[in-house]
């Protein structure tokens, strides 16, 4: 079949040195499966493929198990990618092969597919409005194009580009089908929606037709149970992937969803996300697989979903095949296994060609065997195969590429093997000789089967020439190596046993004899493993400046260096050995086994086994407990206090009922305490009857009609057991029998009863008590607590403005005498604006009064007052209007001179006259400041001009401004320095234009 094959095998091996190694092709990269977008403007797509081999390789490609015509301009080859022009999905899609060979053999490559990817636009049609009552769940379908592949993301957006949905707790976004749910419709969710979707494959993505979401007012709303609208299926998954599960639920109020593995613990990669609704699972395992479950739960009620997730697995090599090569004539078992879910089946190819199935045996084998082979391993889920090639060997024996050593060393005493392992095929026959003499097997020499010979007992008279003879049916050869005799290496001086403490030194010597001729080493081990001087965090010394030994140093013992310490004096002829053995005393060893029996509400038999007492005996136990309040060990109350160190049990008390805990015990003796031992495998105590009351009883207020109970919630830790919660007593103090209720939720301390039978204001005792599986707790304390007022009935009279700038007015009136009110709201508005935009302002019960900043100047306003209380607001005042004062004056005073008179200055300012729009000026306000401080002492005056003093340290700023019933006007300003006197003459009367420079100022 390869003539040329049987040729080059039965070649000469010295000849691959100068030619180079010579071997069939090896893939280094084989076509992959790869999606081409329809509508892509590259216009070609390649099929990879690369292949190593000497001689280089030759490609070819097949398409659905036809041969591609290269020769088509339709096709490029490049190296050995196959390159497609236009790719056409009628012509081109479909399953690609790329086949290598050489005169050694042909491989063929996994198939890839090709296929061609589209994501089509939605319909053009209008989407029907989505009338909605408040309150109620609401799906919107989002129903994708066609597409592939099928591995779309969904996004929604509201109104308009790029303003997507945010998902949270109330609205989901399946990436499964795409819809978008709502679990409970709010007027806030009024708008309309578009469906996003994304196909990572071709970059592209389309919307759809914009869907009204209409939520209509509905004053009766109920709430409503949990119901799960998104639910997962059977999932089958890879091992290693990433699997995810989607949960939602429709209700009112929103629910919340938890995840559970029914009847296992959730996997250490599992990872809740999507408030709730999206559970991931990365890089799954086998011990993943299991039925897993989402809940979803109101006050009203709750649902649940179930569905199995199976872990399967692409097959996976442990044993596959790799170039090998026989002797001609032998015998040839290939192992190719493979693992996976399902199990793979195995098929093997022979150059390209297909050879069976299952394991591969080839008997007696021949030149014809030789060439390339494929091991291929396939389950649903993958395929993977493996490569090599075998060559047939048939060679006369030749020493030329392993000749045999001319010089081998033996030590007296010991033993000799003489190695000789000519190439040959088959295999070659072996005999010895000593010089003349032919050697055959007896008590002291052996030919081995491999044709090395070996001497044991070696004495002088063994020294000598030795000749190793190989025959076969190719030819013959032979080769001689000479073997001399040294003296035996013998320990002199064996280390010594040692015991010590922990922290303490030890020190071993070990000495030799050996043939002087020779180099000689020492080599230290413990327990069977040479001790690493330099990774041994500076514990080991050795000395071996000692003539014919060496000394071992142990620094600072620790447990771990306790055992058998062996010195090896070696030369590279022969070795000798001596053992010691070093005792570490030292704190115990971590106990063993420990498990919990006999579990209760409040206590447990707990259970160990003794670790190693490390040579000094066992005092005590400590018993240690974490539970989930606290990652910290404590340590655990036992009812014997003490716990001798001959025990093994002890029974653990004063625990929390329904807790979850790991225990652990530490051992104790004379030299410390020791490691404590591996946590016990969780456990949860035994459920109880709750025996604490709920603290700070009471409430009060609320809406018209409504008697609200508060508490603090009891802490997990008092739950005591499942189907925890609370009991809620309350009656006027009319009522002799007390009603109940009970809130299901552990976490609220808040109860609201509504009730139009209740007065308002009107005293009520309250009292609230846990209850789990097991029973109900104690009432707390009783409170009395008033239930809600009605609004305030009257009206805020006497209700009078006063202007205070043109930004500010003042606003007060009479209260209103009724004990229920919690105080007053002030609502303002300018006249041209609707009601609905108006400012509010909340003042306490016992404020009457309230000013109100930032108006407009010179604007009319209307302004209404109003009680309140905890059940809503009362009627309001008359409407009460106002106009702002006109703005004050805009223009900045001009600064006219500056005079120095004695220890003052005299500052002018210029007249400011106010436009149409502001209000007239009456008068100026001069603030006289340190510079840097904001408060100094004010001038006011009618007059033009102030006098100031002079600074007598540092920098003072002089803030001039015009003031009018509108405020203050703009300022101006300038800085006085007190080392500035020396630049001014001391005459009264100097004026300053109003830019110049005569002294150190700014305006």
């Amino acid at each position: 079949m390869w003539p040329i094959l049987t040729h080059l095998v039965i070649h000469i091996f010295f000849c691959w040195a100068e030619e180079g190694k010579r071997y069939g092709p090896v893939f280094e990269e084989q076509p992959t499966d790869t999606i081409y977008p329809e509508e892509s403007q590259e216009g070609k797509v390649s099929m990879n493929c690369r292949a190593r081999a000497n001689p280089p390789p030759e490609y070819r490609w097949r398409l659905n198990n036809w041969d591609i015509n290269l020769g088509d301009d339709h096709y490029t080859m490049v190296g050995g990618n196959l390159v497609i022009k236009n790719p056409d999905k009628s012509r081109d899609q479909g399953k690609y092969t790329c086949i290598v060979s050489n005169i050694y053999g042909k491989i063929m490559s996994l198939e890839a597919t090709l296929s061609f990817g589209y994501l089509d636009t939605f319909p053009v049609e209008e989407r029907y409005q989505v009338r909605v009552k408040e309150g109620i769940g609401a799906v919107l379908i989002c129903d994708p194009p066609p597409h592939y592949p099928d591995d779309l993301s969904y996004r929604w957006l509201l109104n308009e580009f790029p303003v997507f949905i945010a998902m949270d707790k109330r609205r989901f976004v399946s990436q499964t089908n795409g819809n978008l749910y709502i679990a409970k419709v709010e007027q806030s969710d009024r708008g309309n929606y578009s469906c996003f979707v994304t196909s990572p494959s071709i970059t592209k993505s389309v919307f759809s037709k914009f869907i009204p979401l209409v939520p209509q007012s509905d004053t009766s709303t109920k709430r409503y149970p949990a119901d799960i609208s998104v639910g997962f299926k059977d999932t089958y998954a890879l091992k290693d992937q990433n699997v995810t599960l989607e949960c939602f639920a429709l209700g009112n109020p929103v629910p919340v969803i938890r995840w559970r593995k029914v009847d296992e613990p959730m996997p250490a990669t599992a990872e809740v996300s999507m408030s709730g609704a999206v559970l991931k699972i990365f890089n799954i395992q086998p011990e993943d697989e299991g039925t897993y479950e989402c809940e979803a739960e109101n006050i009203k009620g709750k649902d649940n979903h179930q569905a199995r997730v199976y872990v399967q697995a692409q097959p996976e090599w442990v044993e596959h095949i790799n170039d090998t090569e026989r002797d001609i004539g032998s015998d040839l078992h290939w192992p190719c296994i493979a693992k996976g879910k399902p199990v793979p089946t195995i098929r093997w190819l022979k150059n390209g060609t297909s050879y069976g199935k299952g394991e591969l045996k080839i008997w007696g084998l021949t030149l014809k065997d030789a060439g390339m082979y494929q091991c291929i391993a396939e389950n649903h889920y993958g395929i993977i195969q493996a490569n090599a090639e075998l060559k047939v060997i048939a060679l006369a024996p030749t020493f030329e590429l392993n000749p045999m050593r001319k010089k081998a060393l033996a030590a007296k005493g010991g033993r000799a093997i003489i190695e000789c392992k000519p190439k040959a095929a088959p295999k070659p026959k072996f005999s010895w000789s000593k010089g003349t003499e032919l050697l055959t097997n007896n008590s002291r020499i052996l030919i081995w089967e491999d044709g090395s010979l070996e001497i044991i007992n070696i004495t002088k008279l063994d020294e000598g020439s030795y000749t190793c003879f190989a025959e076969n049916d190719r030819g013959k050869a032979n080769s001689t190596a000479t073997l001399s005799v040294t003296a035996a290496t013998k320990i002199t001086l064996a280390p010594s046993n040692a015991d010590v403490t922990v922290g303490e030194n030890a020190t071993m010597q070990c000495h030799a004899s050996h043939d002087p001729s020779l180099d000689l080493t020492f080599i230290w081990s413990l327990n069977g493993f040479a001790i690493e001087f330099d990774k041994e965090d500076g514990h080991y010394e050795r000395n071996t400046r000692i003539e014919g030994g060496s000394e071992l140093i142990i620094k600072n013992t620790q447990l771990k260096h306790a055992g058998r310490y062996m010195c090896t004096a070696q030369t590279i002829v022969d070795n000798s050995s001596a053992s010691a053995d070093l005792v570490v005393r030292g704190p115990p060893g971590p106990p063993g086994g420990v498990r919990t029996e006999e579990v209760r509400d409040t206590s447990l038999k707990l259970l160990w086994s003794s670790g190693t007492d490390n040579h000094q005996p066992i005092s005590k136990y400590t018993i240690q407990y974490k539970n989930s309040l606290s990652e910290d060990w404590k340590d655990a109350k036992t009812e014997i206090p003490t716990i001798e160190g001959n025990m093994e049990s002890a029974k653990v008390i004063d625990l929390l009922p329904w807790m979850d805990y790991e225990f652990r015990v530490i051992a104790t003796n004379t030299l410390g305490m020791g490691e404590p031992s591996l946590p016990s495998p969780q456990i949860r105590t035994d459920g109880s009857v709750p025996i604490v009351a709920p603290s700070d009883v009471g409430g009060g207020g609320g809406s018209n009609r409504e008697l609200t109970v508060t508490w603090v919630p009891l802490s997990q830790e008092y739950n005591y057991g499942d189907g925890f919660g609370y009991i809620v007593a309350f009656k006027s103090f009319n009522d002799r029998e007390w009603r109940k209720v009970i809130v299901q939720d552990i976490q609220s301390g808040r109860y609201v009863h509504k009730d139009d039978t209740i007065t308002p204001a009107t005293q009520f005792q309250v009292k609230v008590k846990a209850f789990n599986s097991k029973g109900e707790g104690p009432y707390s304390s009783t409170a009395n607590i008033y239930s809600a007022d009605d609004v305030p009935t009257d009206a805020p009279s006497g209700v009078s403005v006063s202007l205070l700038s043109a930004s500010e007015v003042s606003v007060t009136w009479h209260p209103v005498y009724v004990q229920s009110v919690e105080g007053y709201q002030v609502l303002y508005w300018r006249i041209q604006d609707n009601k609905a935009a108006a400012h509010r302002v909340q003042v306490k019960a016992s404020e009457y009064t309230v000013r109100l900043e930032g108006l407009l100047p010179d604007t009319a306003y209307n302004l209404e007052v109003s009680a309140f209380n905890s059940a809503g607001y009362g009627p309001p005042s008359d409407t009460h209007r106002f106009t702002t004062r006109k703005a004050p004056p805009s223009q900045v005073p001009t600064i006219t001179s500056v005079v120095r008179s004695g220890s003052h200055y005299i500052i002018s300012w210029g007249h400011v006259s106010s436009l149409s729009n502001e209000s007239p000026v009456t008068g100026y306000k001069v603030l006289y400041r340190p510079d840097g401080q904001i408060e100094g002492k004010l001038y006011s005056t009618g007059n033009h001009y102030v006098q100031v003093p002079a600074p007598k340290d540092g920098e003072y700023i002089v803030e001039v401004r015009a003031s009018s019933e509108g405020g203050d006007g703009a300022v101006a300003f300038i800085k006085l320095s007190s080392n500035a006197t020396g630049m001014f003459p001391s005459i009264l009367g100097v004026l300053l234009p109003v830019l110049s420079l005569l002294m150190y100022m700014e305006f």
